[in-house]
């Protein structure tokens, strides 16, 4: 075999289709483009998203980002762990996100988010359990196997200007006015 034998797969390489070529090559004078119109003509491509002069969708549509839910920023995602996957560590352990990184039943990313325990699974041995948020059954599951839970506590900010100021006309002594923010004499 030689590099001038090297031919492609039968089928796959398509002759160019020669157009302009005169009347005898069955495309000649419009080359197959028809008569006048603006597709006729050079540079005649319409926009794909072009509605025959209707306001496109695109046009028609809000300004808006992302796809989906709109509070998808504010929405709070936990990595599921169940009871089951628990029975991988000894009796009497103090179960921590980064001991389930170290038994691979999740990243090391998802251990430094939020952690819910959900109670798919039996379990038989005590285990002191640290995570976000526990389902009911996996509570009683667990301190019935003579265990126990501890909630991770998050921080919760507050949301808006407004509830600060509903707080402060009530009276929140954790709430001060901004002059006393600023006053610092």
């Amino acid at each position: 075999m030689k590099l001038s034998d090297l031919r492609p797969a039968p089928g796959s390489h398509k002759r160019e289709r020669r157009v302009g070529r005169g009347h005898g090559s069955g495309r000649g004078k419009t080359a197959g483009r028809g008569s006048k119109g603006q597709k006729a003509r050079t540079g005649g491509a319409i926009h794909r998203a072009f509605s025959g002069g209707q306001t496109r969708l695109s046009k028609r549509l809000p300004f808006l980002r992302g796809v989906g839910n709109s509070n998808a920023p504010f929405r709070k995602e936990y990595s599921i762990i169940n009871v089951s996957d628990l029975e991988l560590f000894e009796a009497g352990t103090h179960v921590q996100p980064e001991d389930l990184v170290a038994q691979d039943l999740m990243t090391r990313a998802e251990s430094r988010g939020l952690i819910k325990v959900l109670g798919d699974g039996e379990i038989g041995r005590a285990l002191t359990v640290r995570a976000h948020k526990f389902s009911e059954s996996a509570r009683t599951k667990i301190e019935a196997a003579g265990g126990s839970v501890e909630i991770i506590p998050v921080k919760v900010y507050e949301k808006t200007k407004r509830r600060k100021e509903e707080k402060r006309r009530k009276g929140d002594p954790n709430v001060g006015t901004p002059a006393q923010h600023l006053d610092r004499s």
